[in-house]
């Protein structure tokens, strides 16, 4: 009965794989490295080196490590990189989504969570965004997620597979106890970006667009700490395996921060002055973008344990102080299982 994590070298997934460690879960994680580091996987935890849109690969895995649930995070997630490759973003979150999910039904596995995003909502017209708001994405990137969404409700209604499709709004901080963090150094997380330019490590940290309908004109978002991200996942497994029903959940705060809002707090909490610069607005960014979480919490009982801003922020600027301090923080310390 193992968990397989696609992309559980990376960010998040690395986050969910930390949480099912620290449950006693058997886990494999299957990650191709673009994005992800060896040293993010805890050490007992196998992981395979590999593409989540190979079939065949996929299918040794599941029948081998006898997996009954997959949590999907595999996949690209710059905005801005979708709307310049729309092809690429396309086939790398919904082609082998859709492999995936195919070699989840022919290897019997009946409970599948998907890393969606708010993203499927585009520019909603009401604030904060329920999950049967109107599903409207500006950019490929969330286009991309919600045809994966789409696949998924289809082969559910069709096949004996139930899923949890959870709906990310801006994830942030890093692992409490200094295990895991943002560590792609291409990332454009706002606080992973703000803490480096607080850390000396950017000569200024720019602003995309002020003149939108917010309060300081600036955009707004509702940002989860990753650990209660993790534990909504934690959650939605539980939830599948005693047999409930497919669901789709936002993943938030119900509470929105603009940017002005984040950076005060990132010089508050590293009590830093840092050069913040304007700079034009960039392509597929919705003006503000903040959850209803009701059904989350009421449907699996999600409770955040680290949703203070100033929490998040803090944990955020001790890891990327621990990558500075020491290159070597996310080194590898073991192989990838050659499959």
């Amino acid at each position: 009965m193992t968990v397989l994590v696609t992309g559980g070298a990376g960010y998040i997934g690395s986050h969910m794989v930390l949480a099912l460690a620290d449950a006693g879960r058997d886990t494999l994680v299957l990650d191709d490295l673009s994005t992800g580091f060896v040293g993010q996987v805890p050490d007992g935890v196998p992981l395979v080196r590999g593409d989540c849109g190979d079939e065949a690969l996929l299918k040794r895995l599941i029948r081998e490590f006898d997996v009954t649930a997959i949590v999907h995070f595999a996949g690209s997630i710059v905005v801005p990189d979708s709307v310049t490759n729309p092809l690429g973003y396309y086939f790398n979150n919904t082609v082998k989504s859709r492999a995936l999910i195919a070699a989840a039904v022919e290897g019997g596995v009946r409970n599948f969570i998907f890393s969606s995003t708010a993203a499927v909502y585009g520019e909603p017209a009401v604030s904060p965004i329920s999950e049967t708001s109107a599903m409207q994405p500006i950019s490929p990137y969330g286009a991309s997620k919600l045809m994966t969404e789409w696949m998924l409700r289809d082969t559910v209604a069709a096949h004996d597979i139930r899923s949890v499709v959870l709906r990310y709004f801006n994830v942030a901080g890093a692992d409490p106890q200094g295990r895991s963090g943002q560590s792609f150094p291409r990332a454009t997380h706002l606080i992973k970006l703000a803490c480096q330019a607080a850390l000396g490590q950017r000569s200024h940290l720019d602003v995309f667009g002020q003149d939108y309908p917010t309060p300081d004109g600036t955009c707004v978002r509702d940002y989860i700490h990753v650990s209660d991200l993790a534990a909504a996942h934690m959650l939605a497994l539980d939830h599948l395996e005693a047999g409930g029903e497919s669901l789709t959940l936002n993943c938030g705060y119900s509470r929105g921060f603009s940017v002005l809002e984040v950076i005060e707090a990132v010089k508050r909490v590293s009590g830093v002055e840092f050069d913040v610069r304007l700079a034009p607005r960039r392509a597929g960014d919705p003006p503000s973008l903040v959850a209803a979480t009701d059904l989350i919490r009421s449907r699996l009982g999600f409770k955040p344990a680290r949703d203070q801003l100033d929490q998040i922020v803090a944990d955020a600027l001790r890891w990327e102080l621990a990558l500075q301090q020491n290159a070597q923080a996310v080194a590898p310390r073991k192989l990838a299982l050659a499959i």
